[in-house]
């Protein structure tokens, strides 16, 4: 009872639920609900990684093995059976052979007075009827061989299409696999490719810590130029500030150092100036 009153609520569910996107799109709701399934179905497609559906495929390919193998079986069973019929045939028309030179051998027996069969002896009228019922077995055999060997002929060309197409299934099977086997390199290669582009270091922020040093370099050298030049354009001499404007400092200089000739003193002073 339970799972009826569930059925029936998700049936009325599922019906409100058609009923309000036929009122708000109108005819066109079948195709908006058919066009968002197929971009459900191709996002859900698409987050399956490329890996697994490669794997999915192999085993999809390795699948049809069983199948392949239980068609070489009987391929390979179809054949010894025509085989073992082709033989049949050929046996049978081998005894059809030999009854017809019995049969003719009877018919000239009968032209020519001669009533004798397996070295017995028989009335005329007696070789006519074993001869008529030896025509007929013979008529039936030889109309059963002729079927067999339409059978045989068409179980041959049935047998030769299966093998031919064995074969092409088996090298279809081998192209897929040639396929499967190009795309893991291709997706190895790409997983490569990136596990490479992880060790490519960002160097911009070396570029920018490098053009900072550079700039801080270029200010420094600025601020030592400037300063080294800037005496030479204003070329300021250091003034000599006299403590005592009324001091005697000749005097105080003989004193320490004693009197010297006037002349010497004189030349002394010229050649230090």
């Amino acid at each position: 009872m339970m799972a009826c009153r569930m059925m029936k609520k998700g049936l009325v569910g599922a019906g409100l639920g058609a009923l309000a996107l036929a009122l708000v799109f109108g005819h066109r709701a079948p195709s908006y609900v058919k066009t968002a399934f197929h971009k459900v179905r191709h996002d859900a497609q698409r987050a399956v990684p490329v890996e697994f559906e490669i794997q999915r495929a192999r085993e999809a390919v390795a699948s049809l093995d069983p199948a392949m193998l239980d068609s070489h079986e009987n391929i390979v069973r179809a054949q010894v059976d025509l085989e073992a019929l082709e033989k049949e045939i050929v046996a049978s028309r081998a005894n059809l052979d030999r009854e017809r030179r019995e049969m003719l051998a009877l018919s000239d027996g009968l032209k020519a007075g001669i009533y004798r069969v397996d070295n017995n002896s028989y009335s005329a009228e007696e070789v006519r009827q074993e001869l008529a019922r030896r025509f007929d077995r013979y008529k039936y055999a030889l109309e059963t061989v002729d079927q067999k060997e339409s059978i045989l002929k068409t179980r041959k060309q049935a047998v030769a299409a299966a093998r031919e197409q064995l074969v092409k299934m088996a090298a279809q099977k081998q192209t897929l696999l040639a396929r499967i086997e190009a795309m893991e390199a291709k997706v190895k290669q790409v997983e490569a490719a990136r596990a490479g582009d992880e060790f490519n270091l960002d160097d911009s922020p070396l570029a920018r810590v490098r053009q900072d040093v550079t700039e801080l370099e270029k200010r420094v050298e600025v601020m030592a130029r400037v300063a080294s030049e800037r005496g030479m354009i204003t070329d300021k001499k250091v003034p000599v500030i006299l403590d005592h404007p009324a001091r005697d400092v000749v005097k105080e200089i003989d004193a320490e150092f004693g009197a010297r000739p006037k002349d010497q003193g004189n030349a002394s002073a010229d050649k230090d100036l």
